[in-house]
């Protein structure tokens, strides 16, 4: 089965990942619980939510499993909107660290890039242990642990931290790295962010097939609608279209490794998929639930605008699908790049 299997339409009967997906979801739906009602923009980083993946071992997965534990517990967490930098932590930070031979403190990591002496967009910088920086300049790539002079406090549209942050780079320790490292780096975020985004939208989607099952119109639940069934059923489409595409990116990942050109196509295509994805789940799931699902009290954004800012992360939607058709015009044969004979 596949790491990304479950949502609110799967007719999965057997889950290879059954147990980890099940402490997934026990560790998030008691931090969404919690939050319920309290949960404002910008979002505060959930210390209590990061100490029970810290305490089962799930914030450094990467050093002891593969890209399909690492879905499970990406898709899993992003799918209770979980504030806390994971995916910066594990499958980027970390990495990055170990490619550049710096140690780094325990606790959340987040990484930025920076051409000179400012950074913008920086995830979870506050909560952060400490900034791995990546430098491009000169012809040179380099990469180091340091410590922000000046934060400049910023969000994405859901309201997780993205800040602009000032760094002394005079006094940093930057070591040079291999230039691959930065677009592995790159290649990895993207997958992170389309495995979240699936998270996101099956959270979406149950959402709106409880809301849609339980409210009442005309002396009859709104799912019993023709209409509303039509709605549901192309919210299905999209998410499992999305969801096979990447299943394609994990499954590529975790049989070729990050720095494969199949994961880089698995990847591209995905980020189109999911990218594209991303509009009509969200805009039917608020049409759905009506004006309750934009108020502050309802746990209906914190999915969607997830999705919709994540899908500009690591490269947009658009910009992906301009590589896939550079990737189709240069390959010799379409065909085997199709079918991932690279």
């Amino acid at each position: 089965m596949s790491a990304l299997s479950g949502g609110v339409f799967a007719t999965d009967v057997a889950d290879d990942y059954a147990d980890l997906r099940q402490l997934v979801d026990d560790i998030g739906r008691r931090s969404f619980e919690a939050r319920i009602g309290v949960r404002r923009i910008p979002d505060q980083f959930d210390e209590k939510l990061w100490g029970n993946l810290s305490d089962t071992g799930l914030t450094q997965l990467s050093s002891d499993a593969g890209p399909n534990e690492l879905a499970v517990v990406l898709a899993g967490v992003a799918r209770y909107a979980g504030a806390v930098p994971l995916a910066e932590t594990d499958t980027l930070a970390s990495w990055l660290a170990r490619q550049a031979g710096v140690e780094v403190p325990d606790g959340p990591l987040t990484v930025a890039f920076a051409d000179d002496s400012d950074a913008t967009g920086v995830p979870w910088t506050r909560a952060s242990a400490a900034v791995l920086l990546v430098v491009q300049a000169q012809g040179e790539t380099r990469v180091g642990v340091v410590k922000p002079a000046d934060i400049v406090d910023g969000h994405n549209a859901a309201g997780e931290p993205r800040d602009r942050v000032t760094l002394d780079l005079a006094s940093a320790a930057l070591t040079a790295v291999d230039p691959g490292v930065v677009a592995e780096l790159v290649m990895r975020g993207a997958w992170c962010r389309t495995v979240q985004i699936v998270g996101a939208l099956d959270a979406a989607a149950a959402m709106t097939v409880s809301h849609t099952a339980e409210r009442e119109q005309f002396g009859r639940s709104l799912s019993k609608f023709q209409s509303v069934q039509h709605a549901l059923a192309g919210m299905a489409g999209e998410i499992e279209r999305a969801r096979a595409a990447a299943s394609l990116a994990v499954a590529a990942a975790a049989d070729h490794g990050f720095d494969s050109p199949q994961t880089e196509f698995a990847v591209t295509a995905a980020r189109v998929a999911v990218g594209r994805a991303v509009t009509p789940v969200t805009t039917i799931a608020h049409q759905l639930h009506g004006a309750i699902g934009v108020t502050a009290e309802h746990p209906l954004w914190w999915v969607t605008l997830r999705a919709q800012a994540w899908a500009n992360e690591f490269g947009t939607t658009a910009g992906y699908a301009r590589r896939l058709g550079r990737m189709a015009l240069d390959s010799a044969n379409p065909w085997d790049l199709v079918i991932g004979n690279l």
